[in-house]
């Protein structure tokens, strides 16, 4: 089992810092999320009971392959990912462009973790069409693979054509979502499969049974427990090669009254704890 730390909604000043903190402690991977702008949304959120979402337009959204380039240079073994990067809301080359270039700079450590994004707003502002996105995305994953490899290739309309630079291996690509397209796509397309709610063990059994079991295949979970070694061992053996944790969303009050809220240096004395009592004992 392995930890990625989930460190959406953070500001922005503080993610050198937590990339650091992350690899000191053991964490395999750090995640940020993807939204373009804020506004009053008309799309429904679809992992709010109300639909709406859960932050505000103070809350930092960085660019996702920025932020990475940044952490990248100041780490040397922890890997990076977007949970998720929308990228139907761009076109095929600034994606190619944006991974290749991050994958180059921080030494091959970045996943692509992709999803479809449910904001039709962001699509609209960025002239992609937010209906076929699926089916652009199913498009999306085989071309972006060739064209990391560096090699030509041949597009529709276009000339053989290549991008440069481009990592030595593959990137590997985790598809997000819990939707039955998103399972679908992620046993097709995908490397891996990375999870977009909070599951109980009982929510995931299902989802676990839909993913590949034939050949090397990654599954992600956020898990609704508490943090315990042996838990976390019971899910490794059902499949489950990675969960995601923000330690500090289980900040007790004494720490909280300690170090403040929403704080970096909330932030890293709860990353220290869970690294003492879970990630060492594992």
């Amino acid at each position: 089992m392995r930890f990625w730390l989930g460190a959406s909604f953070v500001p922005t000043d503080q993610y050198l810092e937590l990339a650091k903190a992350a690899e000191r402690l053991g964490f395999d991977t750090l995640t940020l999320s993807d939204h373009l702008f804020y506004a009053d949304f008309a799309s429904p959120y679809p992992y709010s009971k109300s639909g709406r979402p859960r932050w505000d337009a103070s809350t930092h959204w960085p660019d996702p392959w920025v932020t990475i380039a940044a952490m990248a240079a100041v780490t040397t073994t922890l890997r990076f990912s977007p949970n998720v990067y929308i990228a139907p809301a761009r076109d095929l080359f600034t994606v190619a462009k944006q991974v290749s270039t991050a994958a180059v700079l921080s030494g091959e450590r970045v996943t692509f973790g992709v999803g479809v994004g449910w904001c039709k707003e962001e699509f609209v502002a960025t002239g992609q069409d937010f209906h076929t996105r699926g089916r652009r995305l199913d498009t999306m994953i085989p071309a972006l693979r060739s064209l990391w490899t560096g090699a030509r290739v041949e597009l529709d309309g276009l000339p053989a054509l290549s991008i440069s630079p481009t990592p030595e291996g593959p990137v590997p690509v985790y598809v997000g979502g819990d939707s039955d397209a998103a399972l679908r796509r992620a046993a097709r397309l995908g490397d891996g499969w990375l999870g977009n709610r909070i599951y109980t063990e009982e929510q995931l059994e299902p989802v676990l049974g839909r993913l590949p079991k034939d050949r090397p295949f990654e599954v992600v979970a956020p898990l609704a427990m508490l943090p315990e070694a042996g838990a976390y061992r019971r899910m490794a053996a059902r499949g489950v090669t990675a969960t995601m944790a923000a330690p500090w969303w289980l900040a007790t009050p004494e720490e909280k009254a300690r170090h403040g809220e929403g704080t970096l240096e909330l932030k890293l004395a709860t990353m220290e704890r869970f690294a003492e009592e879970v990630i060492a004992k594992m």
